[in-house]
């Protein structure tokens, strides 16, 4: 891809002021920074390119939405040039963790230079707009590479995906973080044979899953900005009432690839209400389990 024009919808720029007030060290287990391409270009064979949300922008949204810490996940649209992402870490006080993109190919120094910086996990993408899935001998490969640092591996599947790789999850050796509840289509509901797939995993006790991208899978989204995500909502209810100790939440923000206009992450902060209405398991939910699961 040669063009720089943004082909991803901007995140809202005044989003609403949540009604839910967070507890403390509350975290935000998924989001972004992109660019600025001037000072981080972006990948020349990337598959997206999204406006530039600098760690500045993302700093201000946490801040007002009272998140004090977040785990920022490297963009495919950055390839595997993670100078974006760690610069947003080594300015972050302490405040961010990093999940990492890596091949094969990349060299131990560089995986030892990102663990030191704040890198405490890997991402697995299987989706065809990322590049499709990759090998079993790619796989394990990278595993190799990032085992001897005790790193998490983030996996993100969509559809089917939960099924068709639920043998390979359950075989890695490291904890597994499944992103955005594992993407599963709610038209098939909540008691569909990729949700138990989903459940099956948590049971497995080294599974967590993130409680994100609601916009992302609700099957009811309508015209009017500002959906409730009802059905995607039930589903992250569901999943932290059956595992309340191996789930997180995160905003997805600044939500790249979507359908339509981003979602206000005011009202995404405020159905944190809905998913983990008590206020222990909302505590689990933001504070405790990334805490440990992030290192923090």
């Amino acid at each position: 891809m040669n063009e720089t024009s943004p082909n991803c919808p901007p995140p809202v720029d005044s989003p609403k002021r949540p009604d839910v007030t967070l507890p403390a060290l509350s975290c935000d287990s998924h989001c972004h920074v992109f660019g600025p391409a001037e000072l981080f270009p972006f990948a020349p064979d990337r598959t997206f390119t999204p406006v530039d949300v600098p760690r500045q922008r993302l700093r201000r949204l946490h801040d007002f939405l009272g998140l004090d810490r977040a785990l920022i996940v490297q963009s495919a649209c950055h390839g595997t040039d993670h100078s974006a992402l760690l610069d947003a870490l080594e300015t972050s006080d302490g405040r961010y963790r990093g999940v990492a993109l890596v091949t094969p190919a990349t060299h131990p120094d560089e995986i030892a230079r990102l663990d030191a910086t704040g890198v405490c996990g890997v991402r697995l993408n299987f989706l065809p707009h990322l590049g499709g899935a990759p090998s079993r001998e790619t796989m394990d490969a990278i595993l190799r590479l990032v085992g001897p640092y005790g790193w998490h591996v983030s996996v993100h599947v969509a559809g089917t995906g939960i099924t068709d790789h639920a043998d390979f999850i359950r075989s890695i050796d490291a904890p597994v973080v499944i992103d955005h509840m594992a993407r599963v289509d709610l038209r098939d509901g909540l008691d569909g044979e990729h949700v138990a797939s989903l459940l099956g995993l948590l049971d497995t006790g080294g599974v967590w899953v993130k409680l994100s991208g609601a916009d992302r899978l609700s099957a009811q989204l309508s015209a009017e900005p500002g959906a409730p995500y009802a059905d995607a909502v039930a589903l992250a209810r569901l999943l932290a009432a059956h595992a309340p100790d191996r789930v997180v939440w995160g905003t997805d923000f600044p939500h790249p690839n979507i359908r339509g206009a981003a979602p206000d992450d005011g009202v995404l902060v405020d159905l944190i209400a809905e998913i983990a209405p008590d206020e222990d398991r909302r505590h689990k939910l933001m504070v405790t389990n990334p805490a440990g699961l992030f290192g923090f």
